[in-house]
């Protein structure tokens, strides 16, 4: 079998490489730090859930959702699972009863209450490979690609 080489552009090359290196390096921190998320018994969109909840209160499941970056069918089925665990708890809106509002418990509240401490240890951990100045641009950039479909949009 023959193996096949393509060859690109310089423009090409440096999107492409500096896409992978991005992406390489998400999922190598992220795999580190999640390791105490799955510690706790929780997925990172379990995590994801009860820490939008824990610092911006009860929301809805479409904004949780947005906030966390993942489909609203996906979220029915997380917060589905915390609730069994109880975790979280449902309550419909008295303005549309179609719509729930979602709620820690108490246990919910203790959990990531102990675990969000964890994981910030962990990311300030992976963080201080980078100088402050890096961990800004860093963060300047991700923005700026995150919110590259926003700025077409608005073009």
């Amino acid at each position: 079998m023959e193996s096949v080489t393509a060859t690109y552009g310089e423009v090409e090359t440096r999107a492409l490489k500096a896409y992978t290196k991005l992406m390489r390096a998400a999922e190598s921190v992220t795999a580190r730090v999640s390791r105490i998320i799955t510690s706790a018994q929780l997925t990172v969109s379990q995590f994801g859930v009860l820490e939008v909840l824990y610092h911006k209160g009860a929301l809805c499941q479409r904004d949780i959702a947005s906030k966390i970056l993942k489909s609203t069918g996906n979220i029915t089925m997380v917060i589905d699972n915390l609730e069994k665990r109880g975790l979280v708890r449902r309550e419909r809106t008295a303005e549309d009863r179609r719509y729930f509002t979602i709620h820690l418990t108490n246990e919910g509240r203790s959990v990531i209450a102990e675990v969000f401490p964890q994981v910030m240890s962990a990311i300030i951990g992976e963080m201080t490979i980078l100088q402050e100045s890096e961990q800004e641009e860093l963060g300047r950039l991700c923005r700026q690609l995150g919110l590259r479909e926003q700025s077409s949009a608005e073009e």
